[in-house]
């Protein structure tokens, strides 16, 4: 009896459980699992590229502070692909030219557009720092309820079981409870991880589009003061 014991033990498994679930409660588990996957290759994206971000962030502003000529450092930027606040600079520097080309007199009007243009930029560059984070927060919120589902098919399949075979011991009962407690916990465990790294990367996100609005506003008031003075001094070199 000791190793029919043992040998029943040992049987009562993770995978045995999962093998010996309904088709639903399966695939509900194998949804699970790639909601998981989907969740660590979420992170580890996110992370990687935060980092990167902020490096660049930190460069460009050593850079832009420096007191290099803003002419020079828009040469060097306007050929390469630029993010975060070197592509707000750049298109603001891009209308700047654009508009004194065509010989631009309202300080005013030009004044609005290159804040637009930053404005479009910054937009953009925040939209790109949340992008598959509603993801994070999707299975978040869903998984435990899915897995909740694959529960009560589980229990309900257990319960049918018990009234076939006509007993409730709890040899009979016990690997059916299991194989439905299994769901929830799958769930469980794609949802902790994917609502703990959307709220850090939500205000991780925050924090950087913060430094980028700091730099715009920073960069228009530069820009503002340069437009007063190339704009009033054209009467007196004409």
């Amino acid at each position: 009896m000791e190793q029919v014991g043992l040998a029943a033990t040992s049987e009562v498994t993770l995978w045995s459980l999962f093998m010996q679930a309904g088709f639903v409660v399966k695939l509900v588990m194998l949804g699970l699992i790639g909601a998981s996957i989907w969740t660590w290759a979420i992170v580890a994206d996110k992370w990687v590229s935060f980092a990167k971000f902020r490096r660049q962030l930190d460069q460009f502003e050593q850079v832009f502070w420096s007191g290099q000529s803003l002419e020079e450092l828009y040469r060097t930027l306007s050929d390469r692909k630029s993010s975060g606040m070197s592509a707000i600079f750049v298109s603001a520097m891009r209308e700047w030219k654009k508009s004194f080309e065509r010989g631009a007199k309202s300080p005013i009007g030009l004044q609005m557009r290159i804040d637009k243009a930053m404005d479009v930029t910054l937009a953009r560059e925040a939209d790109a720092l949340e992008a598959r984070l509603g993801s994070l927060a999707t299975i978040g919120s869903a998984a435990p309820f899915i897995g909740l589902f694959g529960t009560v098919v589980g229990i309900m399949t257990s319960f049918q079981a018990i009234a076939g075979s006509k007993s409730t011991n709890l040899a009979v009962v016990a690997p059916g409870i299991a194989e439905a407690l299994l769901a929830t916990a799958i769930g469980l465990l794609a949802a902790i991880p994917a609502v703990i790294a959307y709220n850090k990367f939500s205000a991780d996100a925050g924090k950087l589009s913060a430094r980028m609005e700091g730099f715009t506003d920073e960069f228009s008031g530069i820009l503002s003061r340069q437009i007063d003075e190339r704009l009033s001094a054209r009467p007196a070199a004409e």
